[in-house]
C-alpha cells in the first residue's frame, strides 16, 4: 500500500520512544486508519494512541464495532468536527485522507496549531477557491469546467503547501496513487523543520 510506504518513510521524524499519538481527521470508514495502526504496532512495535475523527456517527459506530471485535488497543474513534477537536496531548502525526473541500484546511490548521512533527494530507474536492478564480489573464484556462476545476485544485494545493512551508515545515507534494484510481492523487507531506528555515 502506497500510503503505508509513505508512513514508513516518515517514521524517522517521529519520537523514537514512548507513546505515538496520531489523529486521522475525516477518517470515514477508516480502512487506512486500521492499516496505520497495524503498521505502527505490529511492524514498528510502537505503543500508539490513534484517534479517528469524523462527523458521521454511523461510520464512527461501525469503526468502533470493528475495533472492539478485533480487540485493538490504542485505537479509538470519535464523532466530531475537525476544527474544534482538542487532542489530549501532543499529536505526533496528523493524517487527513480525502477530507472534503475545506475540511482539509481545517485538518492542516489543527496540525499547525499542535505543531505536529509530521503531516500527511490527501486533499479532496477543492471547491472553495474555484469561484474566486475569475481573472482576465486566466480566461482561456477558466472557460472550460474541467480545466477550471483542475486548475482550482492545483492552485489550492500549491497554496496549502506554501502555507506549510511558511509555518516551518519541509513540504513535498507527491503522487499518492495512480490517476486511474482517482484524480485526487496528490499527497501533501510536511515534516516540521528543526533547523532554521
Amino acid at each position: 500500500n502506497r500510503f503505508l510506504e509513505l508512513v514508513q518513510d516518515v517514521l524517522k521524524y517521529l519520537p523514537e520512544q514512548g507513546l505515538l499519538r496520531v489523529v486521522d481527521y475525516g477518517c470515514g470508514k477508516s480502512y487506512l486508519t486500521f492499516a496505520l495502526h497495524s503498521l505502527l504496532t505490529e511492524r514498528a512495535g510502537r505503543e500508539v494512541e490513534i484517534t479517528g475523527l469524523d462527523r458521521n456517527p454511523d461510520v464512527i459506530a461501525e469503526c468502533r464495532r470493528v475495533t472492539d471485535k478485533l480487540g485493538l488497543k490504542g485505537l479509538s474513534f470519535e464523532v466530531g468536527d475537525i476544527a474544534s477537536h482538542q487532542p489530549p496531548g501532543t499529536v505526533h502525526m496528523a493524517v487527513s485522507l480525502h477530507a472534503c473541500d475545506t475540511a482539509t484546511d481545517d485538518a492542516l490548521a489543527g496540525a499547525l496549531r499542535w505543531e505536529c512533527p509530521v503531516i500527511l494530507s490527501v486533499p479532496c474536492c477543492q471547491h472553495e477557491l474555484a469561484p474566486q478564480l475569475d481573472s482576465h489573464p486566466l480566461a482561456p484556462l477558466l472557460q472550460h469546467g474541467i480545466l477550471r476545476e483542475r486548475f482550482g485544485s492545483l492552485a489550492t494545493d500549491a497554496l496549502r503547501a506554501a502555507a506549510l512551508d511558511i509555518y516551518g515545515y519541509r513540504t513535498t507534494v507527491l503522487e499518492f496513487i495512480d490517476l486511474e484510481h482517482t484524480p485526487k492523487n496528490l499527497l501533501i507531506r510536511a515534516i516540521r523543520r528543526t533547523d532554521s528555515p
